[in-house]
């Protein structure tokens, strides 16, 4: 196909299969390797292509990829935004909307997780799913419930938002609702995020009612008030990380120095290093 660079595209797609560890990709590391990133196989199985096709691509004598085939390789690849709209203008075609957002959580930010033992984190998607936290995050909140997202936790949980909910909670409602619909803007074609609206829109009218406010907005850093079965209330700052640009984002949760939650967060530390 005209406008096609085989040679380019064949150099791009093997410099970052080699960049990308079996763990990034969510697969065991398996045996001992004898060059970094991932196997051919590897690429292909992700994919959903047949490992030939993979090879001739690599070796830049393949077929030209579909705008499909394209998508896929840039989730295996775990590529950024800039580096899909890329592999999509070496193939001769025009970026599409985003890939949808990715539930791989990299093991660097697992790392970060872990070393992290005195602050609570945990690392969430564009559509609120619980996708992994630390040891001081299960001290302060208590085990992650069964339904892993927490927008359908805050309207149709146990204790879902009502017009009476502190103000504390409704203004969460308010941004997560808003935030919620930047990423169905960002992510259109993301089976993931239509469904979780379906559900929502059917469950909670207070949902519903936000959404069609049509507000959009994407959450930066907030204070709030969470409640402690033992410790009462407590003070906490709400801090996010961009974690990468598949709309993965990690939270932090800190005190101001010197305050009591400060000193109970030091605490909850001691306890869970214990």
């Amino acid at each position: 196909m005209e406008g096609m660079n085989r040679v380019q595209l064949a150099e791009f797609l093997k410099d970052r299969r080699a960049r990308v560890s079996p763990a990034d990709a969510g697969l065991p590391a398996g045996a001992r390797r004898r060059t970094p990133g991932l196997r051919r196989e590897e690429v292909a199985q992700l994919a959903g292509i047949s490992v030939d096709y993979y090879a001739r691509l690599e070796q830049g004598r393949g077929p030209h990829p579909s705008r499909q085939v394209l998508a896929a390789l840039g989730r295996a690849l775990r590529l950024f935004e800039d580096e899909r709209a890329y592999l999509f203008r070496l193939a001769g075609e025009q970026p599409g909307p985003p890939a949808g957002p990715s539930q791989v959580v990299s093991a660097g930010i697992r790392h970060l997780l872990e070393r992290l033992d005195d602050t609570p984190a945990f690392v969430i998607d564009a559509k609120y799913d619980l996708l992994a936290w630390n040891r001081m995050a299960v001290r302060l909140m208590g085990a992650p419930p069964p339904e892993r997202n927490m927008i359908w936790n805050a309207f149709c949980g146990p204790w879902p938002i009502t017009p009476d909910s502190p103000a504390e909670v409704l203004a969460f409602a308010d941004e997560s609702v808003a935030d919620l619909r930047a990423a169905s803007v960002r992510y259109p074609d993301d089976e993931g995020i239509r469904s979780l609206l379906a559900r929502l829109h059917a469950a909670s009218p207070e949902f519903t009612r936000r959404w069609n406010e049509h507000h959009v907005c994407v959450r930066r850093t907030t204070v709030k008030t969470v409640t402690h079965p033992e410790y009462g209330e407590l003070t906490l700052e709400c801090q996010l990380l961009h974690a990468d640009e598949q709309g993965q984002r990690v939270v932090f949760y800190t005190a101001a120095p010197g305050s009591r939650t400060a000193d109970i967060l030091c605490g909850l530390r001691e306890h869970a290093n214990a």
